[in-house]
């Protein structure tokens, strides 16, 4: 506030941007994991939403912890309930440690084959320590993986 800048936070996929609330998951729609938003893709390259270092990948490649070059912890979870899928319809394009700028693939996936074995594509993209935010603003419909601001903060 008083001339301070918020920064962002960008799609990781193109499709559609819900509110968490909306994700049939209850850990993410009741924000237990902090809050955010969630992208409904259509296309399979998992972006990174903002500048920092990957901190974790997970031994399945559905989700991806990332700290932002100020601090946020966000985790970027692909699908619902597929970490069931053991990395299958997953490719990781990064290790923890590296260094990561918005828009920077993070993996890519086979979304029709996601769904075809019958789990949700939504993937939450969740603020882990939102509480040390001061403000934090949404965007929802159509958005580009790389591109679109999804969230802006005030830390």
């Amino acid at each position: 506030m008083f001339g301070r800048k918020k920064s962002k936070i960008v799609a990781t996929q193109t499709g559609e941007c819900v509110g968490i609330e909306s994700v049939p998951d209850s850990v993410f729609a009741d924000k237990l994991l902090g809050d955010g938003i969630a992208i409904i893709p259509t296309d399979n390259k998992v972006k990174s939403p903002v500048n920092g270092t990957v901190v974790q990948v997970f031994d399945t490649l559905h989700a991806y912890s990332i700290k932002s070059d100020d601090g946020l912890e966000i985790l970027v979870h692909i699908g619902l309930n597929t970490v069931e899928l053991k990395g299958e319809g997953f490719t990781a394009k990064v290790s923890e440690g590296d260094k990561v700028h918005a828009g920077d693939i993070l993996c890519e996936t086979d979304i029709n084959a996601i769904k075809e074995k019958g789990y949700e594509v939504y993937t939450p993209i969740v603020i882990t320590n939102s509480d040390e935010l001061k403000k934090l603003e949404f965007l929802k419909g159509q958005v580009i993986g790389g591109e679109t601001t999804v969230m802006e903060y005030l830390k």
